[in-house]
């Protein structure tokens, strides 16, 4: 029960999961705020030097400190983004020491008058940081003690004993908004990642064939020209597939060892040229420079890949070849290897797309074709 109050009704593994969420939102909160608290020290150091609204000269040195620190931490939270976010349970604490320790200084300095600004302080931090249930409580009750010994030590005892009212009322309240706006939050990041995980699913469902798991027609084509971008200076291959006799398969063998003659056809061309589609589906995450070989499913029984892990003609040839080699060697029900005719192409300079290098190679894929099939011609 402890576990789920701990973090806000979720469990650990939850929590965990939206971790980079809460980090990014205790950053955003601890900025604004602490934007806010410059302002206000800077004001304060101003109306204190006029000697106005109530302030004294003799406050100045404490709200210029309270501003140079304060300004000191708008750096930090702007130029180290990304290391306030590592550290956010460290930021936040160091944010809640300075605008919390300002109040009870501020408390003290007003000896005869029932605090406010601490309060303030107090619930408007509890509703702004995320951070577990056991470090609000435990800061909270930490700085809430110090508030009241400094009220008993520095006021009276009525103003201190209505200091200490006011905290009672206001520390419940606030534990009980944090737990139900952070709990809010936390459910907010779990949808968002919800919708996330949909939107990857459809990014995979609409990049990949689900027969094969090769990258479809569209996909292929655009990663591949985001390729030849990329990579403008290096060898590469265009290479087209297409089985033989995959009609009689159909027809005579059924559709469902179609399905199966294609599905190991994908499967052979992602052993032979190293192709793991599974790896990592989120393209946008590929590293295209890198030598990954591109396989993709036309549509039928056409294939078409992008070699990038060999230096030349010949070592294109090779691996080609033991991909066809291959394809021979299957055995299924009925079917007595699988046959192919490939045709490929050395991509040159000059091909601005792949549009140029894929008319090379589908001509060499009909030549294959009319010189008697299952064999490879390279344009």
């Amino acid at each position: 029960m402890f576990t789920n109050l701990n973090y806000y009704g979720y469990d650990k593994k939850t929590y965990r999961d939206c971790i980079s969420f809460i980090r990014a939102t205790n950053r955003k909160h601890i900025a604004v705020l602490n934007s806010w608290f410059v302002l206000v020290n800077l004001f304060y150091s101003i109306f204190s030097a006029l000697n106005i609204f109530g302030l004294n000269q003799e406050r100045v040195p404490f709200y210029i400190l309270f501003f140079i620190v304060s300004l000191i931490f708008e750096g930090i939270l702007l130029f180290l983004q990304k290391q306030v976010e590592r550290f956010h349970i460290l930021a936040l604490l160091f944010s809640l020491t300075m605008m919390l320790g300002f109040g009870i200084l501020s408390s003290i300095a007003q000896p005869y008058m029932p605090a406010s600004i601490f309060l303030i302080l107090f619930a408007v931090a509890s509703l702004s940081y995320i951070a577990q249930m056991s470090i609000m409580i435990t800061a909270g009750t930490i700085f809430s003690g110090l508030f009241i010994f400094s009220s008993y030590m520095y006021k009276t005892f009525s103003i201190a004993y209505n200091d200490t009212y006011n905290l009672i009322i206001v520390y419940t309240l606030s534990i009980a908004l944090h737990y139900s706006f952070q709990r809010t939050r936390i459910h907010q990041f779990v949808l968002f990642q919800h919708d996330l995980q949909i939107q990857k699913e459809l990014e995979i469902k609409s990049s990949f064939d689900a027969l094969t798991g090769l990258l479809n027609r569209g996909k292929f084509f655009s990663v591949a020209g985001q390729v030849l971008k990329a990579n403008e200076s290096e060898y590469m291959a265009l290479a087209l597939l297409d089985l033989d006799g995959f009609k009689e398969i159909n027809d005579n063998l059924g559709h469902q060892m179609g399905d199966k003659a294609i599905q190991i056809t994908g499967k052979t061309i992602s052993d032979i040229l190293n192709f793991n589609s599974s790896a990592d589906k989120e393209i946008k995450k590929w590293e295209l420079s890198a030598n990954i070989n591109l396989a993709g499913r036309l549509g039928g029984d056409e294939f078409i890949i992008l070699i990038k892990d060999c230096t030349d003609d010949s070592e294109v040839k090779c691996k080609v070849q033991e991909l066809l080699e291959t394809l021979n060697k299957v055995k299924l029900e009925g079917l007595e290897g699988l046959h192919a005719s490939i045709g490929v192409t050395a991509i040159s300079k000059e091909d601005k797309d792949l549009d140029m290098a894929y008319k090379r190679a589908d001509d060499a894929l009909y030549v294959s074709k009319r010189s008697g099939k299952n064999q490879i011609h390279m344009e």
